[in-house]
């Protein structure tokens, strides 16, 4: 159990270690470098950690889960306080941060669970359906920085569940309605195939981040849809090559405005 006395809390290294999932080798290299250094220690030389060390910790934690490296991590503690504000700015940066692997998460949960429910209804999701997985994966990977997936997760985290379900039901609307122009070969300078491409382009900018960022994954995901019609059509109700057709008229009529 953690000890009090008059002074305040204090932490054994094993207490701390124990407690924060910290090896006691790790807090000891800590105090060798500096990075951390026991408020108080026994008069037999034993480390005793304050109520100020453990906030120190969960911000070099923190910090560490973040990318920072140990230098990083000393420069910037070496430059901010302890106090209320930079404790704030840390822990909304680690919430972004979870809100951002909560998506992504929830996204490979939403897939895996369909494989799961054709397993349970006795049937075996065939080679392709794996493939497409990871081919779907792949082709996201490669289409996007890490930082422009974070982007990308984070703003579907900000929409929320049912704004992104009303956002599908109303593209599927406005896929159905382009491909009947595109199949009437209407002139893409129409006015009303006009008003849809601009319901498509407000729709998709609700995706992406405003300013330099979000223009960078908004071109990042026309290059996607145009070099990968193929793999991602699989994945969706409607043949991949009148989607292809339809990608290719949303661009000429981007052109025409």
């Amino acid at each position: 159990m953690i000890g009090k006395d008059d002074a305040g809390r204090r932490w054994s290294i094993g207490e701390v270690a124990r407690v924060s999932g910290t090896t006691v080798r790790t807090l000891r290299h800590y105090d060798e470098i500096g990075l951390l250094n026991p408020g108080e220690r026994t008069a037999s030389g034993h480390r005793r950690y304050t109520e100020v060390d453990v906030r120190r910790l969960y911000r070099i934690r923190a910090l560490r889960t973040l990318g920072a490296s140990l230098e990083e991590i000393a420069s910037v503690l070496a430059d901010s306080s302890d106090g209320l504000g930079p404790m704030r700015d840390l822990l909304a940066e680690q919430l972004r941060g979870l809100e951002v692997h909560a998506a992504q998460v929830q996204q490979l949960t939403q897939r895996l669970r369909g494989l799961l429910g054709q397993i349970d209804r006795a049937s075996m999701p065939d080679p392709d359906q794996f493939l497409t997985t990871l081919e779907m994966i792949s082709v996201f990977e490669t289409s996007f920085t890490p930082e422009q997936r974070e982007q990308l997760a984070r703003r579907r985290a900000e929409l929320g569940a049912d704004a992104i379900e009303a956002a599908k039901t109303e593209w599927a609307g406005l896929v159905e309605d382009l491909l009947r122009h595109v199949e009437e070969d209407t002139p893409v300078e129409d006015p009303q195939v006009q008003e849809l491409v601009a319901r498509w382009d407000a729709l998709g900018n609700r995706f992406h981040a405003e300013g330099g960022d979000g223009e960078q994954t908004k071109a990042a995901a026309r290059r996607m849809w145009s070099d990968n019609s193929e793999e991602i059509g699989r994945n969706l109700p409607w043949p991949a090559d009148r989607m292809r057709d339809l990608m290719g008229y949303l661009e000429r009529a981007r052109q025409a405005r």
